[in-house]
């Protein structure tokens, strides 16, 4: 099985782009994992909030692939601890034939066409926090399964 993480628009700060291509690295020694970037719509002023999800909605369904299981972070996903997060991987790892795409949307979140792709949503926490920040914590917390799915010292109860 192959995971991606698939955002909109290239992550900017050095200390997030750092930080989260340290943990794709530490986490492709236990998966086929990377992550794909689609490029930030240009001229966004002109576009209201609806139009801007669609056309990134568009953007985003293109990039999936004929067989992917499509899982959102979304707000009003399921939450999971880190150990049961771990779980759920392993289950996916046995059952998933192809990709495992997990999507970050943009700003103002997924249109509709969207949602009908996905398989599964899956919330970080009821915190919100930052485009950047998020792809960081989900990062770390796939290494953390990875780890905890090898029993290694990464985790504690």
């Amino acid at each position: 099985m192959k995971t991606t993480l698939l955002v909109i628009g290239r992550t900017v700060e050095k200390h997030y782009i750092t930080a989260i291509d340290d943990y794709i690295q530490r986490t492709k020694h236990s998966l086929s994992f990377d992550m794909e970037v689609i490029p930030e719509l240009k001229n966004t002023k002109s576009l209201t909030m609806d139009q801007q999800k669609e056309k990134e909605g568009e953007l985003i369904c293109k990039a999936f692939q004929p067989g992917d299981v499509i899982v959102l972070l979304d707000e009003h996903g399921k939450e999971f601890r880190s150990i049961e997060f771990a779980n759920w991987m392993e289950k996916k790892m046995s059952t998933v034939n192809k990709r495992l795409v997990f999507v970050i949307g943009g700003p103002y979140g997924f249109s509709q066409k969207v949602y009908q792709a996905a398989h599964e949503k899956i919330s970080l926490s009821k915190m919100t926090f930052s485009h950047q920040m998020i792809r960081l914590i989900f990062v770390e917390q796939l290494y953390r399964a990875m780890t905890i799915l090898q029993g290694g010292p990464y985790h504690h109860e």
